[in-house]
């Protein structure tokens, strides 16, 4: 196995490789630009040039060139544009499931939103481009014949991990460190029997590892 964050520079995308490393993993680190390659490869962290605003064939060369065999998409536009947002957050997501099924990639986890499939709850988020963005990528991945897993943390907060994690229920809502997002995460990539499930979640009093599974 051979995980390709896609992303990898962000927040989660970063500590994802921490539990990677830990467990012995075997992973590469998907980057959008030669200076954040260049630092990553300084630190003996393999990388793969990966632009999510590219044409189809060149995503497809980027993902066929790491080698890997499960996809993590965990990028974003960070909230810079709502047009940027569209095409990272929409497009390049979407593009890269177009690419894993033509590849024969078939695991792919997708780190999604909290409400991102309630539409209700869009307009207090603040981020309706985002959310949106969010909920049809999460949809088409549904339609996919990927073996996906898509989680729904709650509010990312910088905090310190615990480990410890909550399902939410449709109207719920809650917060959780990103370390623990990360670590959700690792444990579904090792973990088959999370392939075609949905988690929604927060920071709770029962162990991850009792969670996702």
């Amino acid at each position: 196995m051979k995980v390709l964050i896609i992303g990898a520079h962000g927040k989660v995308g970063h500590l994802l490789i921490g539990e990677l490393q830990s467990r012995n993993i075997d992973f590469v680190a998907g980057l959008r630009s030669q200076e954040q390659i260049k630092a990553y490869n300084e630190n003996n962290i393999e990388t793969q040039y990966i632009d999510l605003t590219a044409s189809l064939d060149e995503i497809k060369d980027s993902i066929e060139e790491s080698g890997a065999d499960v996809l993590v998409f965990s990028a974003g536009a960070g909230g810079s544009s709502d047009a940027l947002t569209m095409e990272i957050d929409l497009d390049g997501a979407i593009k890269t499931m177009m690419v894993a099924e033509t590849i024969g990639v078939k695991r792919y986890i997708m780190v999604s939103s909290l409400f991102s499939d309630n539409r209700n709850k869009w307009d207090a988020t603040g981020i309706r481009p985002y959310m949106t963005a969010k909920h049809y990528a999460d949809d088409h991945l549904r339609g996919t014949s990927l073996d996906y897993t898509i989680i729904h943390p709650g509010a990312l907060t910088d905090e310190d991990g615990t480990g410890k994690v909550k399902l939410l229920g449709p109207n719920e809502a809650g917060s959780i460190p990103r370390v623990d997002v990360a670590k959700a995460l690792a444990l579904i990539i090792q973990n088959p029997s999370t392939i075609g499930k949905e988690y929604t979640f927060a920071s709770g009093e029962t162990n991850a590892e009792d969670i996702f599974i």
